[in-house]
């Protein structure tokens, strides 16, 4: 199967994508998705086939959520490691000084 898709950006949170067939209409979506996501950016169109390799997520998957759901909302990768993360906690918040 193959679907026309239209592709967003989310200016809220980096990394995230939304998948949609082309010519939906966005204002259908939930609305906690809405507000999770942001105003959308349309980042690009296209023609996505069972073969068609993406960068972060399974084609398959992509497919499968747009036909069930309307929709598939592909979440930013987890680029910070969580020794990285505990260096951001500022030391009060550990119990240390």
């Amino acid at each position: 199967m193959a679907v026309i898709t239209s592709i967003f950006r989310s200016k809220k949170k980096e990394g995230m994508y939304l998948y949609v067939r082309k010519g939906f209409d966005l204002l259908t979506l939930p609305e906690a998705l809405l507000k999770q996501f942001g105003q959308p950016e349309l980042a690009m169109t296209l023609l996505l086939t069972p073969e068609k390799k993406l960068a972060r997520v399974d084609v398959q998957k992509v497919i499968e959520g747009i036909e069930t759901q309307d929709f598939f909302l592909q979440m930013p990768p987890s680029s910070v490691t969580s020794e990285e993360y505990m260096q951001k906690i500022p030391n009060s918040k550990l119990g240390q000084r």
